[in-house]
C-alpha cells in the first residue's frame, strides 16, 4: 500500500466509532499480506476487533502472512471452534507451523478438533524436526499411477484438484506402494498425446530430498536446480511430501538473518525460547546479546595487558597514542571485508576448502597491496604532522603489518572454522574483530618499542 500510516489512521476511526459493516467492507478489501501489514501497527484489541470483520477464507489467508507471535495470540483470542476451521483451511505446513509454536496442551486440544484425515497429516509433520524437509514439507502431494494413459492422469487430476487444495506444480508417478518412480511436469502432461501411458513421458532423473535433509541443504539444491518444488521420500523411496519455493524463500530468510545476528555476535541458538530479539521479552533480548559480549570483553583485556606492559613506550612518546584507534579502526575494516567475502563465497559455492590456498594467497597479496598503499599515506601525513620522517616511516610500517595480518587472519578463519564444522559466520563476530585489534596493537607497539631503543 502507497500509504499504510492513512490507512491505519482510517481503519482505528472507523474502530472508534463502531462503523462495523464500514470497517469490514474495507477490511476485505485489501489483499492478505497487506492486512498482516496493518495487523502489526493495531493493538491487540483493535486488532482482534479487525480479524472478527473478516471473511472466513480471508482470515485463513492473513494467518499465513502474520509472524508466529502473531498468529498465537490472535488464535489463543477467538473462540476455539472458530479457529480450528481457520486452521484447518492453511496449508498442511503451514498449520503444523501454527500448531508447533503453541504450547503441547493448546495444539493437542486444536488437534482434536480439526477433521480427522488432516489432523493425522499434521501429527506426523510434528513429529519431524521443524528445521528439516519433513517439518516444512505439505504431504499433499499430486500423484498419478505411472501406468496410466495421460487421459486417465487429466481426469484424476482433476477430481484431486477438485476435493484438495494442492499445489499444482508438478505430477509424480507412483507404484501401488506409493514409491516415487518418475516426475512429470504440468507443461508436459498437457501437450502429450492422450494414448501415451505415463511412463513412457515422465523423468526417471529425479531432484530429491529425504526427510530428515536439513533446510540448508534443501535450499542449495533449490538455488541450483530452480525448481519450483522437490519431492521428499524416505528412506524407503515413498512419496511423503513436496517442499515448495516459497518454503524455501522462507528458509533463505531465516538463514540470512541468523548469519546477520551470528556475524554481530547475537546468539540466536537459546532452545525453545523463540521471543523475538526486537519486540520480546527483555531477558531473551539479554541472554542473546551477553555471551558474545563477555568473550569479548575478556579480548580486550589482553589489549589492555598488552598497552599496560608497554607504558615506559608512552612516557617516552606520548604522542603514538594518537594513531592507535587509527590503526585498530583500519586493520579492523579490511579484516571484516575479508572475512565477509570468504563467508559469502561458501554460501553461495564460489569459495571451497580445497581452493581455500588460492584464496588466502589472494587475498594475503590483496592485503599486502592496500596495507603498503595506506601505509604510505599514514607515513606522508605523521610526517607532515609530526616533522618526523622516522616516526612516520614505523607508523605507516605498523599500519601495513597490521592491515596485511588482519587480512590474514580474516581469510583464514572462516576456512578453518568451516573445516572444524562450525559456522564460518562466527568469523565475522566481535571475537575475531577483537583478535585483530590485539595483534595489531601488539605489532604496532612492538616496532615504536623498537624504534626508542634505536635512538
Amino acid at each position: 500500500m502507497s500509504n499504510i500510516e492513512n490507512t491505519i489512521d482510517r481503519i482505528q476511526e472507523l474502530i472508534e466509532t463502531n462503523a462495523d459493516e464500514q470497517l469490514r467492507d474495507e477490511l476485505n478489501a485489501f489483499h492478505e499480506a497487506d492486512i498482516a501489514d496493518i495487523f502489526q501497527q493495531l493493538s491487540a484489541e483493535e486488532r482482534l476487533a479487525c480479524f472478527l470483520k473478516l471473511d472466513e477464507e480471508k482470515a485463513a489467508d492473513v494467518i499465513e502472512y502474520l509472524p508466529a507471535q502473531l498468529q498465537v495470540e490472535i488464535l489463543g483470542d477467538i473462540d476455539e471452534t472458530l479457529a480450528s476451521r481457520l486452521i484447518s483451511k492453511l496449508p498442511h505446513d503451514e498449520a503444523a507451523d501454527v500448531l508447533g509454536e503453541m504450547e503441547e496442551d493448546e495444539s493437542q486440544t486444536y488437534l482434536d478438533k480439526l477433521p480427522e484425515k488432516f489432523s493425522s497429516e499434521i501429527r506426523e509433520l510434528l513429529t519431524y524436526n521443524e528445521d528439516t524437509a519433513g517439518g516444512i514439507m505439505t504431504p499433499v502431494v499430486l500423484t498419478v499411477s505411472y501406468t496410466m494413459s495421460v487421459k486417465d492422469a487429466l481426469d484424476t487430476i482433476r477430481i484431486k484438484a477438485e476435493k484438495e487444495n494442492m499445489e499444482l506444480y508438478y505430477v509424480y508417478a507412483v507404484d501401488k506402494h506409493n514409491h516415487l518412480l518418475g516426475v512429470v511436469s504440468l507443461r508436459t502432461l498437457l501437450t502429450s498425446p492422450v494414448n501415451l501411458s505415463i511412463s513412457e513421458i515422465m523423468s526417471r532423473d529425479i531432484v530429491k530430498v529425504q526427510v530428515d535433509d536439513y533446510q540448508g541443504h534443501i535450499a542449495d539444491i533449490f538455488m541450483k536446480y530452480q525448481f519450483n518444488a522437490l519431492p521428499v521420500v524416505d528412506l524407503y523411496n515413498h512419496l511423503k511430501g513436496i517442499v515448495t519455493w516459497d518454503d524455501v524463500q522462507d528458509i533463505v530468510e531465516e538463514e540470512t538473518t541468523d548469519e546477520i545476528f551470528t556475524s554481530s555476535g547475537i546468539v540466536t541458538d537459546l532452545g525453545d525460547d523463540d521471543d523475538d530479539l526486537l519486540t520480546g521479552s527483555l531477558a531473551h533480548a539479554i541472554k542473546a546479546r551477553v555471551p558474545w559480549l563477555f568473550i569479548t570483553l575478556i579480548g580486550e583485556f589482553f589489549a589492555v595487558s598488552i598497552t599496560n606492559r608497554y607504558d615506559h613506550t608512552f612516557t617516552a612518546l606520548p604522542v603514538i597514542a594518537a594513531f592507535m584507534p587509527l590503526l585498530a579502526g583500519l586493520g579492523g575494516n579490511i579484516g571484516t571485508q575479508s572475512i565477509t567475502l570468504m563467508v559469502r563465497g561458501m554460501s553461495t559455492g564460489q569459495v571451497s576448502l580445497q581452493d581455500g590456498w588460492h584464496h588466502i594467497m589472494r587475498e594475503t597479496v590483496t592485503g599486502v597491496s592496500i596495507g603498503f598503499i595506506f601505509g604510505l599515506l599514514v607515513t606522508l601525513v605523521t610526517w607532515g604532522w609530526q616533522h618526523n620522517l622516522q616516526l612516520g616511516v614505523i607508523v605507516g610500517i605498523a599500519m601495513s603489518l597490521n592491515m596485511t595480518i588482519a587480512t590474514i587472519i580474516g581469510t583464514c578463519t572462516p576456512l578453518i572454522l568451516k573445516k572444524l564444522k562450525i559456522d564460518p559466520a562466527v568469523a565475522s563476530g566481535p571475537v575475531i574483530a577483537t583478535t585483530i585489534d590485539v595483534v595489531g596493537l601488539a605489532v604496532y607497539l612492538t616496532l615504536v618499542t623498537w624504534y626508542l631503543i634505536k635512538l
